[in-house]
């Protein structure tokens, strides 16, 4: 699986291309030439970006929904709205599309930070807000999210 690290301060032009990092863009090589696929975040107002093999079991996972359930199907149709392949140009930009930079928010500054197997775009003063938002909560949601796990010797406390 892949492990992605590190967050980044970027900025976008005016036709929504954005340089990839140097360090981001190494972790990516392996799989660059492969595209990747954009699409808006389900809880927040930012986008994910996707390795193709990524998207691929995700969509594998999806396909095994009951499409003649009402609500599988409305959720597929909304997961997938707005969904776009991209790939890094031979400078090293990702271009963004315009409706989806629209969605986010997304002016010039911006943030690109990993989130294990996917990246998030955010803008920037949104980031730091959502950052500085949960920072009170963290505590609490670190708890409930991995209080109940194992202690499988893994180093995280």
């Amino acid at each position: 699986m892949l492990n992605l690290i590190g967050t980044y301060e970027c900025k976008a032009d005016v036709k929504g291309r954005v340089m990839v990092p140097a360090p981001l863009k190494k972790q990516l090589s392996p799989i660059m030439t492969e595209g990747f696929v954009v699409k808006r975040a389900v809880f927040q107002p930012c986008l994910e970006v996707y390795p193709m093999k990524e998207w691929e079991a995700l969509m594998q996972k999806m396909g095994e929904l009951n499409r003649f359930n009402r609500k599988n199907n409305d959720f597929i149709r909304r997961f997938t709205a707005g969904v776009k392949t991209v790939e890094l140009d031979a400078t090293g930009r990702l271009l963004i599309p315009k409706d989806l930079l629209s969605f986010a928010g997304i002016s010039k500054e911006l943030v690109i930070s990993s989130a294990i197997n996917i990246v998030e775009i955010w803008d920037k003063d949104k980031y730091e807000q959502a950052i500085g938002d949960a920072a009170d909560d963290f505590a609490d949601l670190a708890e409930e999210v991995m209080g109940n796990k194992s202690n499988n010797g893994d180093g995280v406390s």
